[in-house]
């Protein structure tokens, strides 16, 4: 992998989202281009809590959580091409909520150990709404596609 002067560790990932433990899901940034592109990493390890209900004979993380790991990076990816604006914020969540999720396809199962590459692609964006084409891949092999959607918090 190529690393670049985009990449956030986890100190800054946490000063971006408002999430924490056992719900933060992205461990780094690897590289973003503002308005355009993100890829991130999330880990999967046996001992995270989501492993001991699911399944604990054949653990699979869970198909939910890599959708709300792509929401993550897609609201990191917000928060940088926001602030790269110049409008100050301190937290994503105050402008954006993450309301839709359009055509998701999951293809194979992730499983403790595997290390989750996460691409998030701006699709559409207005004034109100952005559209997120995602993949999430383990290997190269692509185990889940989707298309998230966030509008400004002042729509609801």
């Amino acid at each position: 992998m190529n690393f670049t002067n985009n990449q956030l560790n986890i100190k800054t990932i946490l000063k971006i989202l408002p999430h924490g433990y056992p719900f933060l899901l992205i461990d780094r940034v690897l590289n973003f281009e503002t308005f355009k592109y993100l890829k991130a990493i999330k880990n999967c390890t046996i001992n995270e809590p989501c492993f001991q209900g699911h399944f604990p004979d054949d653990p699979i993380f869970p198909g939910v959580l890599i959708i709300e790991a792509m929401a993550q990076a897609a609201s990191i990816l917000i928060y940088k091409s926001i602030k790269y604006k110049g409008i100050n914020t301190l937290n994503i969540n105050k402008l954006y909520y993450f309301v839709g999720i359009d055509n998701t396809r999951f293809k194979k199962t992730v499983i403790p150990g595997d290390q989750v590459l996460i691409e998030v692609k701006v699709l559409k964006s207005n004034k109100n709404i952005l559209i997120f084409k995602n993949t999430a891949l383990v290997n190269n092999d692509v185990v889940c596609k989707s298309e998230i959607i966030f509008a400004q918090k002042y729509l609801f």
